[in-house]
């Protein structure tokens, strides 16, 4: 059962979502002072049970075992989609690589785990939209972050293809402006490498990996923000475009 810790900041992050506003840090700080592993999860599942489903992922290093935050079904949009103001209060951006599950996962006990698991998934390109729940969001506590599906806004979804290596090359533009390009690697080292961590432990959280999720690896091009009036052009070697446009409404 959750604790009473847990049920108040899932309530606070359920509230705030629903009104596209922003809880105090003091509440971050709060329920960061004490939550414990099993409290952040238990956040994340009761956000999820209000306003799921959860249909993507995503997932980054981690010093035990990788994070892993979900990411509601709401805020996962195809390219050429719009995120508006009245839905975001802000607008972080991340190119990155992703993951489609398109047919059940491999035993996890399996000795071909690894080489059975890229045969039942495809490489997607993203733009991962950066957005918290809490004031100060990207300098809050670790702990009410990862509760906050570490400040997950939304996902788009690009073109298909082929990882061309571990460090494919990248283009990110805003209005036509190039911001980044040129080889980039995923954090970790090897977005392969994070799909098999993330499958390895996520476990039942959520319902788990179910087919037609994606997951997406973390930051090729770094988080810059964007004002509204902006639209964003991403690519990535092998896999080809994703495009947003971030509005005033």
């Amino acid at each position: 059962m959750p604790t009473p810790l847990a049920e108040r900041f899932a309530a606070t992050l359920i509230e705030a979502h629903r009104t596209n506003s922003r809880a105090p840090a003091s509440a971050a700080a709060e329920f960061s002072a004490s939550a414990t592993g099993a409290d952040v999860t238990d956040v994340q599942a009761l956000v999820a049970d209000e306003l799921g489903p959860v249909t993507a992922w995503k997932t980054a290093p981690g010093a035990d075992k990788p994070m892993i935050a979900p990411i509601l079904g709401r805020r996962v949009k195809p390219s050429g989609a719009t995120f508006g103001t009245d839905e975001i209060g802000a607008c972080g951006i991340e190119l990155e690589i992703a993951f489609r599950l398109d047919a059940p996962l491999p035993p996890l006990d399996a000795p071909d785990f690894a080489a059975r698991l890229r045969e039942v998934v495809t490489p997607i390109v993203t733009i991962e939209v950066v957005d918290g729940r809490v004031e100060d969001f990207v300098d809050a506590p670790a702990p009410a972050k990862l509760a906050d599906n570490q400040n997950n806004g939304g996902l788009v979804l690009g073109g298909t293809g082929t990882i061309v290596g571990t460090s494919p090359a990248v283009r990110l533009a805003f209005d036509g402006k190039v911001v980044v390009e040129g080889p980039a690697t995923p954090p970790g080292g090897d977005a392969w490498a994070a799909l098999e961590r993330f499958v390895l432990h996520v476990g039942s959280l959520c319902g788990g990996f179910q087919v037609g999720q994606v997951l997406t690896t973390g930051s090729l091009t770094g988080m810059p923000f964007i004002e509204p009036g902006t639209r964003v052009e991403g690519e990535v070697e092998g896999l080809g475009s994703v495009t947003l446009d971030y509005a005033a409404r």
